[in-house]
């Protein structure tokens, strides 16, 4: 299989459980991308929660933010990416799902991210402070639903909260908005955005500016938000610390993200 493009998740499957990239896998990506193999990142995440990861692997790539509802170009000649792809919710679904977590769901922590921004109600929230230090993103503090009234681009609604609280809301939102993309980043985290917007979608688009296949492509991940593009691409690779229901849909299962799994599941193919 001739291998023309890595499209890879970040936390679970780049990061290890300290949130880190060790040597060893970052090697692993320069060798890559010494290959002129493009490694693109891949995520649920903000613009600002990528682009320091990109820097620290020293590569310009396009990135895909909220799980597709985002898409930047590499950097132009001023050294700023260029908006590829924006798909944004619409402002009835968000002001809908802001109702019913606010009156049937208090103790979920609700954001809104629009473009490079995070938005809460309450910074301090134990959740949003979590958060912040995963992803090293800062939250703006504003009233919520003005933001919304006021029709910006919302990429992604986020509601953390504990297992069995997210998985009720989850069971409820999927029903109410069944054209909505729903589903959970991990067990406590549950990522809303346009039934547009796909992770699959995002590499398709982009392989097509590469002028490449579905086939050519890589693609690993660690999660249900990631079950999409690994079912797309031509080499879906799930890491070992995967769901069973992630791993029965991949092509291959790697080690977990704490045994260097993406860094073994390169140099299989890239030596």
């Amino acid at each position: 299989m001739t291998l023309k493009a890595i499209f890879s998740d970040i936390d679970g499957t780049l990061l290890n459980s300290n949130h880190q990239i060790t040597d060893e896998t970052k090697n692993a990506i320069v060798n890559v991308v010494n290959h002129d193999i493009p490694f693109i990142l891949v995520s649920a995440r903000m613009p600002s929660g990528i682009l320091p990861l990109q820097q620290t692997l020293s590569i310009n790539s396009p990135i895909i933010c909220y799980s597709g509802a985002l898409i930047l170009g590499p950097d132009n000649e001023n050294g700023e990416k260029i908006i590829i792809d924006s798909i944004s919710l619409a402002q009835s679904d968000i002001e809908k799902i802001y109702q019913i977590v606010n009156e049937r769901y208090s103790s979920i922590s609700f954001s809104l991210y629009s473009h490079d921004q995070w938005l809460v109600s309450d910074n301090q929230d134990e959740w949003i402070l979590q958060e912040k230090e995963i992803t090293n993103a800062s939250p703006v503090h504003c009233p919520l639903l003005s933001f919304i009234e006021e029709n910006h681009d919302i990429h992604k609604c986020l509601c953390m909260g504990e297992p069995e609280i997210i998985n009720q809301l989850e069971i409820e939102l999927k029903d109410k908005f069944p054209d909505l993309s729903i589903y959970k980043s991990k067990d406590t985290y549950l990522e809303i955005m346009s039934g547009k917007a796909s992770k699959s979608n995002a590499i398709k688009k982009l392989a097509k500016q590469f002028n490449m296949t579905n086939q050519e492509v890589m693609a690993l991940g660690d999660n249900f938000n990631d079950m999409d593009m690994l079912k797309y691409v031509g080499l879906g690779v799930a890491m070992g610390n995967a769901p069973d229901e992630v791993k029965k849909i991949a092509d291959e299962i790697t080690l977990s993200n704490d045994e260097d799994g993406l860094r073994h599941a390169l140099n299989k193919y890239f030596e």
